[in-house]
């Protein structure tokens, strides 16, 4: 994995890694001369208009920063992403920046399909060497990534086996996450949402239908002797797997 910027900063700044072009709120925030909370505020708001519009497009992504040791919220985006937050962007030096973010995608998208097209001389002794030395360091960082994860592997696979499910606040606790954190990081990547008006939240099809999630609907008991149906989205056991893989370490979002 390699992150590689086209230009230092102030210049518009995009990344690559393993083959994905992206750009980092912060970074986007810096150029543009923006308050990054404002910029949050704005994908925030992209995602409460589209539920569904979760990575590529944003990835939540926490930065640690290395002065005060805290943890911020902070996002990548692909093109698309970094297109739809600039089209509010507003000033006398947006345009500017806008163009040349886009410069920079495609400046990068470039350098990538010309490495991807360069073919390999296999007659040429200093090509072939560079290949196996790249081939032998990436088996070897699998191998030990193997060997690091295999013990929480094995315990994620007797969790995908167990029956029943959790309720999110469970899940969370599981998970060693705040409740408030696991609730946020389901909704931006694209887990539940909450219909206009409605009290509860709901499993995206794509997450209840592969059984990641499911819906459970149990009956109440008021004081006054009348029943309320209640619908609660849940994480089941293959869910909570899926979770563990994807939220590790667990990450404290401020």
């Amino acid at each position: 994995m390699r992150d590689v910027a086209t230009a230092p900063s102030p210049s518009p700044v995009v990344k690559v890694r393993d083959g994905r072009v992206f750009a980092t709120s912060r970074d986007v925030a810096e150029v543009f001369g923006k308050n990054h909370r404002h910029v949050l505020d704005a994908i925030d708001n992209l995602l409460k208009t589209d539920p569904e519009m979760g990575p590529p497009t944003f990835r939540q992504t926490p930065y640690l920063e290395p002065q005060n040791g805290q943890t911020y919220r902070s996002f990548e985006m692909d093109r698309d992403g970094f297109t739809l937050l600039a089209m509010g962007f507003t000033g006398a030096d947006a345009l500017k920046w806008k163009r040349r973010y886009i410069a920079a995608f495609n400046a990068m998208e470039d350098q990538i399909r010309q490495e991807q097209a360069t073919p390999v001389n296999l007659n040429d002794p200093a090509q072939l060497r560079a290949l196996l030395l790249a081939y032998s360091e990436k088996h070897e960082a699998l191998e030990k990534r193997v060997s690091e994860l295999l013990p929480s592997e094995e315990a994620l696979e007797r969790i995908a086996r167990a029956d029943g499910s959790l309720c999110i606040t469970d899940a969370a606790k599981a998970l060693q996450m705040r409740p408030k954190d696991l609730f946020d990081w389901l909704r931006q990547n694209g887990w539940i949402y909450r219909r206009h008006g409605a009290a509860h939240d709901l499993g995206f099809h794509s997450k209840t239908s592969t059984g990641l999630l499911e819906h459970k609907v149990t009956t109440v008991l008021r004081a006054d002797g009348s029943e309320k149906v209640t619908e609660q989205v849940r994480v089941t056991a293959k869910g909570l797997t899926k979770l563990a893989q994807l939220i590790r370490p667990p990450t404290r979002l401020i």
